[in-house]
């Protein structure tokens, strides 16, 4: 399995954006699947998961704010991220949930900045 992720970039604080992540292989829809960050100098932390029912849960630093969906279709997971702000800067990862070390990509970098 292969895990693409897309969609980041430089933003305003308030804004939004809309990350993507690409998987390839057909078992996509029976794994659960979550949203990871890390900024610079933290370790990585996980932001929200989605079930392969489509069950969710968040992090408490962005509940209200980030929406997980997945489209097993398409075998792609989605992070619809609103009122961004600068602590929301960092690189976003895509895996299995719990993550699978094998399948870290290269994430897609967001940044939050006026």
């Amino acid at each position: 399995v292969q895990l693409v992720e897309s969609g980041g970039g430089l933003v305003q604080p308030g804004g939004s954006l809309r990350l993507s992540c690409a998987a390839s292989g057909s078992i996509f829809s029976i794994y659960a699947m979550g949203w990871y960050r890390q900024a610079p100098g933290k370790q990585r932390e996980l932001v929200a998961h989605i079930t392969s029912g489509g069950s969710t849960n968040y992090a408490g630093s962005v509940k209200g704010r980030f929406t997980i969906a997945r489209d097993n279709a398409k075998n792609t997971v989605y992070l619809q991220m609103n009122s961004l702000k600068p602590e929301d800067t960092a690189v976003y990862y895509c895996n299995n949930f719990p993550p699978s070390p094998k399948y870290w990509g290269q994430g897609t970098q967001v940044t939050v900045s006026s």
